[in-house]
Formats: structure tokens, sequence, C-alpha cells
């Protein structure tokens, strides 16, 4: 027992002493916050494919980044950029269901990625960090990506808190109303796209979605209010990868798989514990006890 103290005291220490330890602790932050708050959206808007096409979006052009010598993050960011400003003006002009264009996308993207990862020789450690994650390999340009988008994201929310409330409550409703929901919707996109990108080196491309998703999933299990499932959803999110980072240098494990591992056991303890469900369970017992 004492033995498994040692660990975490030397993580203790390397955060003040250790700029690998510092960069991974101000990611962990800043990871969390932003796809937390995406996570909220995704959510709300019962969208999940978004996250995971965005993912394989950006793991898609970092591979490709890695082939033809370019910046992982500005090709992954290009590529998810591109995704994004089909997918919007797509799932609204077809007839299809923006699932079924969201699962097509993400089979596609998916296909490219591991095409990519085939032919690549010379580079696959490169890639193989950019599929799981690897926070201790973080550079101070890394960090300052991820502070810059994520800064953006926060403004935005902030500044059109009251449009995306309606957009989420009911977009077309919203887009009656006169909200530019379309703008909104589209802004959310290419900020998922930009959110990913930073964060291929976090999490990993094939990891990140599960952050863009159950952050907002854990919120939903306890709160009804819109300001409050921020709240929770970010402190889930940078709950998760905070542990995921003490995980991962205790037990020598991949960054990204610990950070997900975390954010599961967050949402299972929310779910256990979720006075909303107790409280769906109480009135369906009340109402088959008026029925009998």
């Amino acid at each position: 027992m004492v033995g498994d103290l040692y660990p975490m005291a030397d993580l203790f220490l390397d955060v003040f002493t250790s700029l690998p330890i510092q960069r991974a602790v101000m990611a962990c932050l800043l990871c969390g916050l932003s796809c937390s708050l995406l996570s909220v959206f995704v959510v709300l808007m019962k969208m999940p494919l978004i996250g995971v096409s965005m993912s394989h979006a950006a793991f898609a052009g970092a591979v490709f980044g890695l082939l033809c010598g370019v910046n992982p993050f500005v090709s992954g960011l290009i590529l998810c950029l591109i995704i994004a400003s089909f997918l919007g003006p797509l799932s609204d002009r077809t007839e299809m269901a923006p699932e079924n264009m969201l699962g097509i996308m993400f089979s596609f993207l998916m296909g490219i990625a591991f095409l990519g990862m085939g032919i690549l020789t010379r580079t696959k450690a490169s890639a193989l960090n950019l599929m799981w994650g690897s926070l201790l390999s973080l550079t101070r340009m890394d960090i300052i990506i991820l502070s810059v988008i994520t800064f953006l994201l926060v403004i935005f929310i902030l500044l059109f808190f009251k449009e995306i409330r309606a957009v989420l409550f009911h977009r077309k409703l919203a887009a009656a109303s006169g909200v530019p929901a379309s703008l909104i919707y589209y802004v959310l996109l290419f900020l998922t796209g930009a959110v990913v990108s930073s964060n291929l080196v976090t999490v990993g491309g094939l990891l990140i979605f599960a952050l863009l998703v159950q952050p907002g999933a854990t919120a939903l299990q306890l709160t009804y209010n819109l300001k409050h499932f921020f709240i929770i959803a970010a402190m889930a999110g940078i709950g998760a990868c905070l542990c995921g980072l003490v995980a991962s240098y205790i037990f020598d494990l991949p960054s990204g798989a610990a950070v997900v591992l975390m954010a599961t056991l967050i949402f299972a303890a929310s779910y256990i514990f979720s006075p909303k469900r107790r409280q769906i369970k109480f009135r369906k017992g009340i109402n088959s006890h008026d029925d009998a």
C-alpha cells in the first residue's frame, strides 16, 4: 500500500518540476473543457456520430499529413473543415436523415484513415500517437493551439448562449423565430473539427469521440438546467482527463485509453446515482399504481 503512494508523490513533484507533466496537465484542462462543452450540443441534438465522423476526419487528415510531410494538425484541421462544410448543407438539403449521412461519412473516413496507415512505412510511431494519444509528448505549440481553440469555443458559447439555447430546444422553431439556426449549427461543426484536430495528440483520433459524448451524457443524468448542463459536463470532462493522466502515469497505460475509461466510469456513476432516473421510476410507479 505504501509502495503505491510513491508514484503519486512523484507525479505531484513532477507537476512543479517537469515541463512535459506541466504541459500534460494543461492539456487535460483544455481538452476536458473544450470536448465537454461540445458534448452538450452532441448529446442534446442527438447526433453522437458527429464526434465519430469528425474524429476520423481529423485522424485521416493527420495520417495523410504525415505521408506528405505536412503538419498533422494542419492537415487534420483542413479535412475536418472540408467535411464540416459538406456535412451541414447536405444534412439540410437532402431527404436523408442526418444520422444516415453521418454514418456514411464515418465509414468513408475510417477507410481513408486506415488506407493511409497501410501506406505509411517510416512514420508509423507518429501515426500511433495520433491514434491513441500521448499526453507526455505535447509541445509548446500544441498547448498554444489548444488554448486558442478552447478560448474561441468558450467565447462563442458566452456570446450566443440565448441563440444556442433556442437551437437546442428546437432548431426549426428557432429558425422560424429569426434565430440564425443554420449559422449556429455550421459554426458548431467547424468548432468541433477544430477541437478534434487540436486534441489528436492528447486523446487520439480513434478515442476523442468518446469525450464528445460521455461528459454530455453524464450531465444529462443529473440536470435539466442548460447552464448547469455545461458546468457538469465540463467538470466531468476535466475530471476524466486528469484522472486518466494520473492512471496512465502510475500504471504505464496509454493516456488516451485511460482518459476514455475514466470518462466511462464517471458516466456509469452518474447513471447509477441519477436523480432524474429515480424521478422517472417514481412517476412510472405512481402511474402504474393509478392504472391499477
